[in-house]
């Protein structure tokens, strides 16, 4: 059933957007689409992190604050927060992709202002690619607390390239 929904991500289209399309306006469409999204990328499906907007050149991601991802700390462990940067980064990244292309992170750097705790809101505005030609961008993430203030804050290095050939 996942093949039918969301193929091999180097088929040819864009299987996150085409899902996303899909699926999130439909009732319980954005469940769905995590749930999918988790079994893609089981280590950051774990986290229990949400999609919760997509499209072209936005992304926003939350993750609700529980002892699965806690540090000793009691707050939200600093390497949960590097993987919701990722995330957020990525899936704004991958949709906003045209169909000939992927991509690949080749660095991040992550910046942690206070300890985070709540349900926190990733977001990031990465650039629309029009081409597939070989790029790198940086991609910005930030990630605010119930009460908006900024917690983390992060940049993808992040490789663009077009998709191999079959």
């Amino acid at each position: 059933m996942l093949n039918k929904i969301l193929p091999n991500a180097e088929a040819a289209g864009n299987p996150i957007r085409d899902a996303w399309d899909r699926l999130s306006d439909k009732p319980g469409g954005k469940k769905m689409f995590n749930l999918i999204l988790s079994q893609m990328v089981p280590y950051t499906g774990s986290m229990g992190a949400q999609v919760v907007e997509l499209g072209m050149g936005h992304a926003k991601v939350q993750l609700k604050d529980r002892r699965a991802v806690r540090n000793h700390l009691r707050s939200v462990h600093a390497i949960a927060l590097a993987n919701l940067i990722e995330l957020a980064g990525n899936i704004g990244v991958v949709y906003s992709l045209p169909d000939d292309a992927r991509f690949i992170v080749k660095g991040i750097h992550v910046e942690y202002h206070k300890k985070a705790r709540g349900l926190l809101t990733a977001t990031s505005n990465p650039p629309i690619i029009a081409e597939n030609h070989k790029q790198e961008l940086e991609v910005r993430v930030e990630i605010h607390d119930e009460r908006g203030e900024l917690v983390c804050s992060g940049t993808l290095d992040t490789l663009v390239g077009p998709k191999k050939k079959a």
